[in-house]
């Protein structure tokens, strides 16, 4: 028998994590001369000869002398024929039988009588179930309804609610037989971003320390999480191979080793969507949350779709994303500028952030810098871009004079600065030549082009002022850069 301990530690546990929030009022209204209010729910169960089975489980958990509590709890009953159904490898397991049936009890009053379609509800296995309707826990049926107690409400299934794993945990589970679940689980120990190395160095060892340390569930979504749904769609190896090398050449790094790496995730961290999709609702097309287009073809999902417990996975033969829809075009906004020089207090005064309407009565918000007695011959305005891919881009700005002069502004990309603050051209990655800014023009204007040998971060791109101490022609407008990548 298990040690009321023991139940009592699993219990505080579940505790902590949700709130005990009962979901209708029915409670306070039930029969008050219902005799079965003169027994707990532990008494309850184990009378009713519908149920005795499961009551079998509730004594050799401890989990009886919990519903004997002064607390209150749903307690979702199976039948004794669905008893039949559990695995005995549940049954015969001490630890499988503790969560299978804190899988069937919640800390909260739920009665059928209900003004919600459908609710995800917390059991004490710390895993989710929904509750559907008046008459639908899980994927199983409540056959009989309402059975009030002393301390509780029990409800009377048709299928034993056995505790489903989550995506993540599916992942793990099949990481030896498939490619993309390998990548995916080998990210707890790879890094893709600088704050992941950080996190698996800070992260404590444990159940969840994935969900915090992972380099997929720390940047995608957290597969991890039982109280949110998501659906997964899980490439086989040939798809797998397929898609990721059609990134190799857009994300070359220094190495053939990252290469790889990345190529691998940026492939894969467009495969999760944040909601469980029933096979009825997959639409032809998901956006990632990256602004990536992923075309569903139905016809290449392999058998019936792999339902867990917080969300469904599809097996697919194939996922055929094309480049044109992997390789986004990367908008920088003017007014998101990460610094600028000289960086003293006069010229901070010289930069608004500004909402303007177009003629067409459109907003937008960008910058500009005007009317500045300069300090030297340039200013610059600073940005960065992140996650570039080893391509060459196309260069497009447009930008906003509201002066009523013309004045010059040019573009440098992978700035670096010498030590008195001016740009070293000869070692940035591009320096486009001065344009001229017309004054009202609201078009957006190609600027250039430029290529980039390695995928990762431009630290730096400058927007530069001209080389003039003329009040009025030394200005700088943005409202946005735009950098279109070119397919090889």
């Amino acid at each position: 028998m298990i040690s009321l301990k023991l139940i009592y530690k699993i219990l505080f546990v579940s505790i902590l994590t949700i709130a005990l929030v009962s979901c209708s009022d029915p409670w306070s209204d039930r029969e008050t001369n219902d005799e079965n209010l003169k027994l707990t729910l532990k008494e309850a169960i184990l009378n009713n000869p519908e149920t005795s089975k499961f009551a079998e489980a509730l004594v050799k958990t401890g989990y009886d002398k919990v519903l004997a509590s002064s607390l209150t709890y749903t307690v979702f009953v199976p039948t004794n024929d669905a008893m039949d159904q559990v695995p005995v490898s549940i049954l015969n397991n001490t630890d499988n039988l503790v969560l299978f049936v804190s899988n069937h009890i919640t800390p909260a009053i739920y009665s059928t009588v209900r003004d919600k379609a459908s609710e995800k509800i917390i059991m004490y296995s710390n895993k989710y179930l929904t509750f559907s309707g008046t008459n639908t826990i899980g994927d199983a049926t409540i056959t009989t309804p309402d059975q009030y107690a002393k301390n509780g409400v029990f409800h009377i299934v048709n299928k034993p609610l056995t505790p489903k794993l989550n995506i993540w945990q599916y992942v793990n589970a099949v990481s030896s037989s498939s490619a993309m679940s390998k990548y995916m689980v080998s990210l707890t120990e790879l890094n893709i971003y600088k704050a992941d190395s950080i996190a698996k160095l800070v992260t404590a060892p444990g159940v969840y320390a994935d969900s915090l340390s992972n380099s997929y569930l720390r940047n995608v979504y957290n597969l991890n999480n039982e109280k949110n749904s998501y659906t997964l769609f899980l490439m086989d190896d040939g798809s797998y191979t397929t898609e990721v090398d059609k990134l190799k050449p857009y994300l070359i790094k220094n190495n053939a080793a990252r290469s790889d790496t990345y190529a691998s995730y940026f492939t894969v961290r467009d495969m999760a969507f944040p909601k469980a999709y029933l096979p009825n609702e997959l639409p032809n097309e998901l956006t990632t949350r990256f602004g990536v287009k992923i075309p569903i073809d139905k016809t290449q999902i392999i058998g019936s779709p792999i339902v867990l417990s917080n969300g469904i996975i599809y097996r697919m033969k194939k996922m055929d994303v094309t480049l044109e829809n992997r390789l986004l075009t990367k908008i920088i906004e003017g007014e998101n500028n990460t610094s600028y020089f000289p960086s003293t207090s006069g010229n901070r005064a010289t930069i608004f952030y500004r909402d303007r309407k177009d003629p067409a009565n459109i907003l937008y918000n960008d910058i500009a810098q005007y009317h500045r007695v300069t300090e030297g011959p340039n200013f610059f305005i600073n940005y960065t871009a992140s996650d570039m891919y080893s391509t060459k881009y196309k260069v497009y700005w447009r930008a906003i004079n509201e002066q009523s002069n013309v004045f010059q502004q040019r573009l440098i990309v992978g700035s670096v600065f010498k030590a008195d603050g001016t740009i070293d051209l000869t070692t940035s990655l591009m320096a486009f030549p001065y344009m001229g800014i017309d004054v009202k023009k609201y078009d957006e204007v190609y600027i250039g082009e430029f290529p980039l040998a390695q995928a990762g971060d431009i630290n730096t791109i400058s927007l530069v002022a001209a080389a003039t101490t003329t009040i009025g022609n030394n200005s700088l407008t943005l409202d946005y850069l735009k950098f279109v990548p070119v397919i090889k």
